[in-house]
């Protein structure tokens, strides 16, 4: 049985693994340039800073394919139907051992309202931007007519060169993203410029409210867009959707002209030489005009790349003779590129991070440990931190979620927005594993920087949140132990909330986090907490049906009923240290997991979950396995996680295998003290790395 008294204080040194000799950082990153030579109106190339993102067709922008333009601060709602008040609505009560317990579940009542409530707020797609191309006869260019095209995405500086040719006349585009402003900075050479058979369009779209990239051009007069500044080059405009306003500024330094030629629809007409040159910048402020030139842009982009790239750790596998080494470092090293692109921003990223409006856009709290927790692993704290404020922001209506339905402390929400409203829905009421993750964030963040601000900092967090998860397990005197569930949906969510009883991962989680805020109130010189003791001393075990353990408590024909989904009950010795975890019975969970699960109905974090178990089991030649053999865990060509039943992009799994990855290179508490714990060590698999923190 794993137990621990306390959490040792790993100090964060600049280790370098397997060899002293510097990784050659650039070398690494450039040997996986994305080169494309077909269009795929699925998946994006991209370029961006984290906080804003432009997704790019084969041509380099929006010509072809309705990729999106989205930024972390793109909120939109629509309007409240008329006759609907918010305060009318009341979730659905859940009986809860006696009590009848109020959750912002779907309102049988009033479900105009409920349906409203789920759809908003929703993230904006900002603008279309594209070429407006033209043959020798003057018609319009197809996708078709297209020769020769290339794609060539530079890593290192954050660079998309398109090239392609129309009748024989070559096209050069170049894209990059500001690497602090949300604008994109474009150049175009080709002899089509000096003949006007190229312009640039800019279109903008009002929300059609599906999940994809949420555009629709035919509401023109639901929405306005006004051009209050033309100077010069140089073009400002003010945008408003119902309550949400944004601005736009067009600056150009090559010969050419800004022409509004329809209704939110705009071109930019170069009217001499063969290079037309122009940035695009955004702003949650509609007032705020921007002005760049592409030079700037440009060398925004390279600084900003090459100061990433530079900081924090490094794996270089070239010299591996496993022949799969280049396809898991191409993983690493994409991983880390749409990461920084997507989901080092203001909120948390939803799942499909800045590509489309997947769940209309909302980020999933359980999810942010996916999304993020790599970045503290990979020493890139503060990417990870800009997030982060989600917690005290949200605490005061936490607090208040918990006391409406009975608790102290705080309860977080399960899918939200920039605002603390959850989405309508069983699944979002009652599923509680993100409810110990901020603890979890709070430990991740002290063993980076260990001082008196980072106690204050997580403070309150950490201890609200410890308390609603001490009274919201329920003490079942006949058999004197603390319960958790019902009602509780599981990290699969696909078992019965309302029979659902003491799941293994919650209850793991329940003792880590537990045991974790009591080590912060030592830190802190304050007394143990004596509910929170008493709690841990008897919350019930992990639940073994012959041999191993299950999903949950009495659960029935686990093995063919449930076995599909996330396959949780193995991360309590993965993701998770292992509260609560027999390592023999886990080790006989994980052996059976792996034949009779069904593996391609699981997606996305459960892989890189395998990975860890099996690398904290002692089986690296499994945990590499899982990161690279199976069809539901794919990487295309721009490293968008795909497969088995996962929605496409989804970033989790991209932040799995990087936490995974580090965690196999750099170890864990009470793991090996070797170098590269979760790697084979027959040498065919040698791990240089430098950078990496240990997991927990």
């Amino acid at each position: 049985m794993i137990r621990h008294t306390f959490l040792s204080l790993i100090l964060f040194l600049p280790l370098v693994g397997c060899g002293n000799d510097r990784i050659d950082r650039e070398a690494v990153v450039n040997r996986h340039r994305i080169i494309t030579e077909k269009n795929n109106p699925r998946s994006p190339a991209q370029v961006g800073n984290g906080e804003f993102a432009f997704g790019v067709d084969i041509t380099g922008l929006q010509t072809f394919a309705t990729h999106a333009t989205m930024a972390h601060w793109g909120w939109h709602s629509f309007p409240l139907p008329k006759g609907l008040d918010i305060k009318d609505f009341n979730g659905k009560l859940w009986d809860t051992y006696g009590r009848q317990v109020r959750y912002d579940d779907w309102d049988e009542d009033h479900p105009e309202l409920s349906a409203w409530l789920a759809g908003n707020p929703h993230s904006l797609n900002l603008g279309r931007i594209g070429l407006v191309l033209k043959k020798s006869d003057g018609t319009l260019a197809t996708l078709e007519d297209l020769a020769n095209t290339r794609q060539e995405t530079d890593l290192w500086t954050g660079t998309i060169t398109s090239t392609f040719e129309l009748e024989g006349t070559p096209v050069r585009i170049t894209t990059l993203s500001h690497g602090e402003k949300d604008a994109i900075g474009v150049q175009i050479t080709s002899g089509l410029v000096e003949s006007r058979q190229i312009a640039v369009a800019f279109y903008f779209p009002y929300p059609d409210g599906s999940q994809q990239v949420n555009s629709t051009f035919d509401q023109p007069d639901a929405h306005t867009t006004k051009w209050v500044t033309a100077e010069g080059k140089f073009a400002h405009l003010e945008r408003t959707l119902d309550d949400t306003g944004y601005g736009v500024s067009v600056s150009w330094t090559t010969e050419a002209g800004f022409h509004e030629v329809g209704k939110h629809n705009f071109q930019l007409v170069p009217s001499s030489g063969n290079t037309l040159e122009f940035v695009f910048a955004f702003s949650d402020d509609p007032s705020v005009e921007t002005r760049l030139n592409f030079s700037e842009c440009r060398q925004s982009s390279e600084t900003s790349w090459k100061e990433y790239w530079m900081s924090g750790a490094a794996v270089d596998l070239s010299a591996s003779t496993d022949p799969r080494w280049k396809e898991l470092e191409r993983r690493l090293v994409l991983s880390q590129y749409v990461m920084k692109v997507n989901e080092a921003g203001s909120w948390p990223p939803q799942e499909s991070g800045l590509v489309n409006n997947g769940w209309y856009g909302r980020f999933h709290f359980e999810m942010i440990w996916w999304h993020g927790a790599h970045f503290a692993l990979w020493d890139r704290w503060p990417l990870f931190d800009r997030s982060l404020h989600v917690y005290p922001d949200f605490l005061p209506t936490s607090r208040v979620r918990a006391e409406k339905q009975g608790y102290k402390g705080a309860r977080w929400p399960k899918c939200t927005a920039d605002l603390d409203r959850d989405w309508p829905h069983p699944i979002h009421a009652t599923l509680i594993w993100q409810q110990p993750h901020p603890i979890f964030f709070a430990e991740l963040d002290y063993r980076l920087h260990p001082t008196q601000v980072t106690l204050d900092k997580w403070r309150d967090v950490v201890f609200e949140t410890a308390a609603f998860m001490a009274d919201f397990a329920h003490y079942d005197a006949a058999t004197d132990r603390y319960v958790l569930g019902p009602p509780v949906y599981v990290v699969s969510e696909n078992t019965d909330p309302r029979t659902t009883i003491n799941p293994t991962f919650e209850l793991s989680y329940w003792q880590f986090g537990l045991r974790t805020a009591q080590v912060w109130k030592e830190r802190m010189n304050m007394p143990r907490d004596e509910k929170l003791d008493d709690v841990l001393n008897k919350l019930s075990p992990l639940p073994v049906e012959d041999g191993v353990y299950v999903t949950y408590e009495g659960v029935e024909d686990m093995w063919t009923r449930y076995n599909w989904e996330h396959p949780a009950l193995i991360g309590a010795f993965g993701m998770l240290p292992g509260d609560g975890v027999d390592v023999p019975t886990m080790g006989r969970t994980l052996e059976r997991v792996h034949r009779e699960w069904k593996l391609h109905e699981t997606w996305g974090w459960d892989f890189p979950m395998l990975a860890m178990s099996a690398a904290r089991l002692g089986q690296p030649e499994q945990a590499v396995n899982y990161l690279l053999e199976y069809p539901a865990f794919l990487f295309d060509e721009h490293g968008l996680v795909g497969g088995g039943r996962a929605p496409f992009p989804y970033f989790p799994g991209n932040g799995g295998l990087l936490y995974a990855v580090a965690m196999m290179a750099a170890g864990w508490d009470g793991g090996p003290d070797t170098d590269t714990p979760g790697f084979p060590d027959d040498g065919s698999w040698v791990v240089k790395w430098e950078g990496l923190k240990p997991a927990l």
